[in-house]
């Protein structure tokens, strides 16, 4: 019981915001109107009970005319029926796609929201594989929980109707007993009862092990999956190294797991069908066997005989519930589980641990960025850099060198906002933009005039400034291409993609531009022409680069290293220059 009550809080916690959301009135209104058809099936269906008596009895009796009425009646509550049922179906689907639509609007907000998708995957929390969370998992749970709750509340009215007529139809058909009638009041109510609770408990005790196996096949399955989109994107790589035997082993070990747990499941879900199956035939007959001595007595007739098969069969099928749609509900505890998981993992990486101190990165007054009793740690607490009254000014060209490995681009991330492990704080003007330019930058699937622009929005910088910032970093044969689909980080080298870096550096103009080794793939002479490039086409830019050449000495007005202290680097406040910057001569 105590299970039953977290999942419901999950459940409701999960479902319920959208019923809440700006799309409230809809959804309710779908919901309610699916609820409503729901209940009329219902009603029809008890109309239908009492029409076979009507029916078998008029057929026993031979009277034609009844029986003639009786199949137009029987036509009009079909005729019915269908209508209801095909509607119900359809409103059912609008409202789920109208729910799956909020929700993956929902989780993807959460999720891209001020790099919480990037401090997930630092903490290495149980929300793998985000990806399935917000497709397979998010579609399944709104379709299963209208499913399975509908299921529900058609169980609770049909039981509540039918226990009703089959407790009258108990004194009409008494239980029969070697020539006596023995009164028991609403004694078919209690073998439909003793039925059920029988079932229900062999089926819970044969199939509860599915739960926590379809749990494990559902994160096996998308970890296959992830591995097989890792190969796709690393072909290059993997053939150059001739890796491909390395790879099939690792991904058949993989799709192993997935094959081992289905063999369980198969093994399991057969023990739990030939239950359920064996349950069901037995549930159609039972009635009948309960009831024949009665009719072969003459106490009762045909038409009462077959409405008792049928008022039983509902009562049962309401109270059998949980028997019928136990793989769905197992199915479902793991989609819950799931979610849970991914908006516990959301929350802890947006919010943070609630008594662990964060770096604060917050905007100021100062035209500086200023560091501030800054200690940066690792994921798993260990210290990494630490840097106290470092100032980076406006306009300077600041070198930062150290030992691979020291924290260099990690202390950009925390100066970007995106690294909250550690403590201190780190001031960054108010009105001034930073961009961070990676070692290997990221470009989107799509246009590449959109690839190069990212994350501005389509058509906000022209195609001539985009056509003449390509040019200017010498790459004059992508200047036309702009409109051409492609996957730029597979189509074009390593240094061809740092050259669009720079390109959508020069077309954001950014106050603070952070380059972490973002020329290192470039040979020095074209290195050199594109710094000299960023020096007069960005001559307000504070530059601030990691890198490891010295002829990067050259254009940079201070040099700073993050020297070993123990088992910390420090940022050192300063070291002059080799050389005057190439800008200034």
């Amino acid at each position: 019981m105590k299970n039953i009550s977290a999942t419901l809080a999950i459940v409701w916690r999960i479902a319920i915001p959208y019923f809440r959301s700006e799309d409230k009135w809809v959804g309710r209104g779908l919901l309610a109107v699916v609820v409503a058809m729901e209940l009329v099936l219902v009603a029809i269906n008890v109309l239908l009970n009492q029409w076979q008596n009507r029916f078998y009895s008029a057929l026993q009796a031979y009277d034609l005319p009844e029986f003639v009425k009786e199949v137009w009646i029987f036509l009009g509550l079909a005729f019915t029926f269908v209508a209801l049922a095909v509607y119900k179906l359809y409103l059912n689907q609008w409202l789920q796609i109208r729910w799956r639509q909020w929700l993956t609007q929902h989780y993807l907000g959460e999720w891209l929201r001020g790099a919480t998708h990037y401090r997930m995957q630092l903490k290495g929390d149980a929300a793998d594989n985000p990806d399935q969370r917000i497709t397979e998992d998010v579609k399944n749970f709104v379709e299963q929980t209208l499913s399975i709750g509908l299921g529900l509340l058609s169980s609770i009215v049909t039981l509540a109707s039918f226990v009703v007529i089959l407790w009258g139809l108990s004194y009409k058909a008494p239980l029969y007993i070697y020539g006596t009638d023995i009164l028991v009041p609403g004694f078919l109510v209690w073998c439909a009862l003793a039925y059920a609770i029988v079932g229900t408990a062999l089926t819970h005790w044969i199939g509860s092990p599915l739960i926590n196996l379809n749990f494990e096949q559902q994160r096996y399955e998308a970890d296959f999956r992830f591995n097989l989109i890792r190969v796709r994107e690393n072909s290059e790589q993997i053939a150059l190294l001739k890796g491909e035997n390395a790879e099939r082993g690792r991904l058949l070990q993989r799709f192993g797991f997935v094959i081992g747990n289905w063999y369980a499941i198969m093994s399991r879900t057969k023990r739990l069908t030939a239950f359920t199956a064996s349950y069901g035939q037995a549930a159609t007959i039972f009635p009948y066997v309960v009831v024949a001595p009665a009719y072969f007595a003459k106490r009762i007739q045909l038409g009462d005989m077959m409405q008792t098969g049928s008022a039983f069969g509902s009562v049962q099928d309401a109270l059998s519930f949980f028997v019928t749609a136990y793989r769905s509900l197992a199915e479902w505890r793991a989609v819950i589980a799931r979610l849970d998981g991914f908006e516990m993992s959301v929350s802890s990486a947006t919010h943070g641990a609630a008594l662990e101190p964060t770096i604060d990165v917050a905007p100021s007054n100062g035209k500086a960025i200023a560091l501030e009793q800054l200690l940066v740690k690792l994921p798993n607490g260990t210290p990494l850099v630490a840097a106290d009254g470092f100032t980076i000014q406006p306009s300077e060209r600041v070198l930062v060198t150290g030992p691979s490995g020291s924290g260099k681009s990690t202390l950009f991330r925390a100066i970007a906002g995106v690294w909250p492990f550690g403590s201190g704080k780190i001031a960054i003007p108010a009105t001034s933009k930073l961009m961070m330019l990676p070692q290997r930058p990221y470009f989107p699937v799509g246009p590449l005039g959109d690839a190069v622009i990212y994350p501005a929005e389509h058509g906000s910088i022209t195609p001539d400034k985009i056509r003449d910032a390509l040019i200017a970093v010498g790459m004059p044969r992508l200047a036309e291409r702009l409109d051409e689909d492609g996957h730029w980080n597979r189509t074009l080298s390593l240094g061809e993609q740092q050259r669009l870096g720079l390109a959508r550096a020069l077309l954001h103009v950014p106050d603070y531009l952070f380059l972490d080794e973002a020329t290192a793939s470039l040979d020095e002479p074209s290195e050199d022409r594109l710094y000299r490039l960023l020096t007069e086409k960005l001559p307000q830019a504070t530059i601030v680069s990691i890198g490891h050449r010295s002829t990067l000495d050259a254009f940079h007005t201070r040099k700073v290293a993050l020297a070993n202290d123990g088992d910390i680097h420090v940022l050192g406040k300063a070291n002059a220059p080799a050389q005057e910057p190439t800008a200034a001569r």
